[in-house]
C-alpha cells in the first residue's frame, strides 16, 4: 500500500510594477475566492511586505499534485491569472514545496 499524498504548498512571488498594483490587487480577491472554491484548494493566502510595495506572495495548499493542476487547468486560472495577471508582473517565481516529516 503507498502512502497518501502529502500537501503540496505553492509559494508564488510577483513582483508588480507601481504602474499595474492596483489592477492586479483588484484581481486577487477573485482569484483567491474561486480558488478557494476547488475541492482540492486546503488555503490560498495573499501577503505583501509594506516596505516593498511591489512584491506580492501567493501562498497555496493543495491536497495533491492532480489538485495543482486541475486549479492550472481551471477557467478562472486562465482568464485572471495567465491571460490578465502574468502579463502585468516583471518577475514571476513559483515553488513547489512539500512538508518534512
Amino acid at each position: 500500500m503507498s502512502a497518501p499524498a502529502r500537501p503540496i504548498v505553492v509559494v508564488a512571488r510577483w513582483s508588480v510594477p507601481a504602474s499595474a498594483r492596483a489592477i492586479v490587487l483588484a484581481l486577487l480577491p477573485e482569484l483567491q475566492r474561486q480558488s478557494l472554491q476547488e475541492p482540492g484548494c486546503l488555503g490560498y493566502e495573499v501577503l505583501h511586505a509594506p516596505q516593498a510595495l511591489e512584491c506580492i506572495v501567493l501562498i497555496e495548499r493543495y491536497r495533491d499534485s492532480a489538485a495543482i493542476e486541475a486549479h492550472r487547468s481551471s477557467t478562472h486560472y486562465s482568464s485572471l491569472v495567465v491571460e490578465r495577471i502574468v502579463p502585468l508582473l516583471s518577475s514571476r517565481q513559483v515553488d513547489l514545496l512539500e512538508t518534512l516529516d
